[in-house]
């Protein structure tokens, strides 16, 4: 009893790069990453997916919804898939969080170091494979889709491949990327990593 699940990154938003989106107020798709959108809906209209889960943040949903307009399968929303909690460091640019040393202890021991106000990875890593756990359970033979963020599908991933979660700059999850994984009773594989929609 196997159920796959299609990891999906949102599409990027125009400040990509620039700053720490985090849970900040919500941030939406930039143009490119709508039309980004649209082709990944397009792409994984073949996979016969039966649910489609969806970060609470805006760009996460706004995502979604292209993929569940292309389907016709509804989104759920669910906790489990939300951006790290960054705490303070949420909202800040790159340029400011790379003067904090705190920030550079976060990105060397991410297991170990807990964002200011926030989670820490291990935190992260655990309910998101809770949710994997109980969809394959409930879901088996099913192909599920799971809209989330980088660090928390390379948290998965992490786990999947016997790596910790300090392995994160390893490999990329680019935005509307999408990665596969198998679960079920004998354990879990990665299917596929990182496929980027151009």
């Amino acid at each position: 009893m196997t159920a796959t699940f299609l990891l999906v990154r949102h599409a990027a938003h125009d400040r990509v790069g620039n700053f720490l989106a985090g849970r900040t107020a919500d941030v939406p798709l930039g143009r490119p990453g709508r039309e980004q959108a649209r082709r990944l809906a397009s792409r994984l209209a073949g996979e016969e997916f039966t649910s489609i889960y969806a970060s609470p943040r805006r760009r996460t949903q706004e995502t979604a919804a292209a993929i569940a307009a292309a389907s016709g399968v509804e989104v759920e929303t669910t906790a489990a898939l939300d951006e790290v909690d960054f705490g303070t460091w949420s909202g800040k640019t790159f340029d400011v969080l790379d003067a904090d040393p705190l920030w550079q202890q976060w990105n060397a021991m991410r297991s170990l170091v807990r964002a200011p106000g926030g989670e820490t990875m291990l935190e992260v890593q655990h309910r998101a494979l809770a949710l994997m756990e109980t969809l394959a359970r409930r879901e088996s033979r099913k192909k599920i889709v799971l809209v989330s963020h980088a660090d928390v599908i390379k948290a998965m991933v992490s786990h999947v491949l016997g790596l910790s979660a300090d392995a994160w700059p390893r490999f990329d999850i680019a935005p509307a990327s999408i990665s596969a994984v198998a679960m079920g009773d004998w354990g879990a594989k990665v299917l596929a990593l990182n496929e980027e929609i151009a």
